[in-house]
């Protein structure tokens, strides 16, 4: 038999629709693409998102308590005052994503920072070279829910090529802001760093761990 199922609005607009035989709230769920869907208030309680496109949903008090959400694209999303209690945000996307007030207990625990303790090595891609980093032990640094890191501070040891070939060129700039230059030798601090972990893309220079991540990014 075939199964209809809706996903609403709290004012009760269709926001997506899906029919196949035998069909229930997980399958609809998984075939949706909410991205910028209006869910505020919306109860989605222990509900199966794994790999959902809510990139800029607006999930402003939404009841996300144990909701598999590894995977998801909450990238820009408004989950403003959101409960994401017990919720499961393993290689979630919560880039630029509004988590002011929102209720992270138990289901950040495991996420624990990528960052080491002390000083140590990064690396970030600019200017489609990448940019070998000290990162000093004094320095502020976090990350959120993936491999992106970010710090208040760090010295540039070295710009390569791609290729893991060291690089001719001393300096180069963000992608981000021409201004803000990488010059090996000079260390390069950001002003105001943000240090809410969620906040994955706030102020701070972005790095990964792995030079590796840093090619692919």
């Amino acid at each position: 038999m075939e199964i209809k199922i809706q996903i609403k609005s709290i004012f009760g607009s269709v926001l997506f629709e899906y029919s196949k035989e035998n069909n229930t709230i997980k399958d609809t769920l998984c075939e949706a693409n909410l991205c910028g869907a209006d869910l505020r208030g919306a109860n989605l309680r222990g509900a199966d998102l794994r790999g959902a496109d809510l990139c800029g949903a607006n999930l402003r008090g939404a009841n996300l308590r144990g909701a598999d959400l590894r995977g998801a694209n909450l990238c820009g999303a408004n989950l403003c005052g959101a409960n994401l209690r017990g919720a499961d945000l393993r290689g979630a996307d919560l880039c630029e994503a509004n988590l002011c007030g929102a209720d992270l207990r138990e289901g950040t625990a495991f996420l624990l920072s990528q960052c080491p303790d002390g000083a140590f090595i990064g690396y970030k891609k600019a200017s489609s070279h990448i940019v070998k980093l000290l990162v000093p032990e004094d320095a502020k640094r976090s990350s959120a829910t993936t491999l992106k890191c970010r710090c208040s501070k760090a010295k540039v040891l070295e710009i390569q090529n791609l290729d893991g070939s060291k690089s001719d060129l001393k300096a180069v700039p963000s992608d981000r802001d021409e201004n803000f230059i990488y010059v090996v030798g000079k260390e390069k601090e950001v002003e105001g760093f943000d240090e809410d972990r969620w906040n994955e893309c706030s102020t701070g220079i972005h790095f990964f761990i792995s030079r590796e991540m840093a090619v692919k990014y």
